[in-house]
């Protein structure tokens, strides 16, 4: 029985650490592909005029569709870049770490925003032109270098580091199904016992920072309890996730993307309603469903399916995302039970019911 854990080469986290990039592109190359939004660009264009790197702007279209990473190969083919740079939220970062998987080139990531756990792993969304998601890729090569500047991270709007704690929350349950059926992670292993201890640190330390990060998030300022939560919503959540496994609540967010509505809500917000819906399907103790549930609340996370802005919870609405959930490959059959679409219609409306129960 073969186990197996990944993590990126190199994980650097501090406040200032996004004025030292020059020193990595540089143990790399001399010209690097900059796959970023012209917001996420202008939001730390003063910090990297001062960078002594050659950058190639790309930009960034939004989605991380075949598409768009066909033109940034092209990009960096025509300008013969020898290191690629993701800079912003996780779809820029995917769209990075596909183009360095592509044409074999490292891969230098800088999250902007801690909503989601994608910039350690090497695992790669693929979405739709529309938005709606198509595929994983799961890649054997992790970044080479991730960079997070917590300053940068405590300037970005709120909501991200929030919707980062939801994305980060479902870690430990999903990894600790799939170590209840012996599931294989998303690297075609077994998880190790370190992968599932990185997982539920990651979930003690959510649930010990999250209200003192957020409300130094709103001030602007890096303090103890952001850096922890900074570290519990990339690094640790993005080990967890990738050597321990995915279960049923990235399954359940996946299939919320069918639904034209939850477009408007961040990765993270869906899957923090889809851990519901995972504590739901394995009849989770009610303590933990409730400490679940009353803390994604605290923290302004959705428990309900309004929360998302789906008012119209019609069967074949919801059965449309049940299906989505459960379609062949989905990492809901990680579970350690067999799941069915009617298993997760049923799921969905209970989590729903007992989400809009406030406390």
């Amino acid at each position: 029985m073969k186990h197996i854990m990944v993590a990126p080469s190199t994980y650097v986290q501090g406040a200032g650490e996004l004025g030292n990039l020059s020193q990595y592109i540089k143990d790399f190359g001399s010209k690097a592909l900059l796959v970023a939004s012209d917001d996420d660009y202008g939001r730390v264009r003063a910090i990297l005029s001062d960078c002594e790197a050659d950058f190639v702007r790309g930009g960034f279209n939004l989605e991380c569709s075949k598409k768009e990473i066909a033109r940034q190969i092209e990009i960096a083919k025509t300008q013969e870049c020898d290191v690629i740079i993701g800079l912003g939220g996780g779809k820029a970062l995917d769209t990075a770490k596909a183009v360095g998987l592509s044409l074999k080139l490292p891969v230098i990531v800088v999250p902007t925003i801690a909503a989601t756990d994608a910039p350690c792993s090497g695992l790669i969304v693929i979405y739709k032109e529309s938005g709606e998601f198509e595929e994983y890729i799961f890649s054997k090569r992790n970044p080479n270098v991730v960079l997070v500047d917590t300053q940068v991270i405590a300037n970005a709007p709120v909501r991200f580091l929030v919707a980062g704690m939801g994305d980060a929350m479902s870690t430990y349950f999903e990894a600790r199904a799939c170590a209840r059926s012996d599931a294989d992670n998303t690297v075609g292993g077994k998880s190790t016992k370190a992968a599932l201890a990185v997982a539920e640190l990651c979930y003690r330390t959510l649930l010990e920072d999250s209200l003192k990060a957020k409300a130094a998030c709103e001030a602007k300022v890096v303090t103890g309890a952001l850096e922890n939560i900074v570290e519990a919503n990339v690094l640790l959540s993005g080990l967890g996730f990738e050597s321990g496994g995915l279960a049923a609540a990235h399954a359940v967010h996946n299939g919320l993307t069918r639904l034209e509505e939850t477009k408007n809500s961040f990765h993270g917000e869906k899957v923090a309603f889809g851990t519901v819906v995972h504590l739901v399907l394995e009849n989770a103790p009610q303590a933990e469903l409730s400490q679940v549930v009353s803390y994604f609340q605290s923290v302004g996370l959705p428990t309900c399916l309004k929360d998302l802005g789906v008012v119209d919870i019609s069967r074949d609405r919801l059965m449309a995302v049940a299906e989505g959930a459960t379609a062949e490959g989905e990492t809901i059959h990680n579970m350690p039970f067999p799941v069915t679409a009617e298993d997760v219609y049923a799921a969905i409306l209970v989590a729903d019911r007992i989400g809009s129960s406030r406390s």
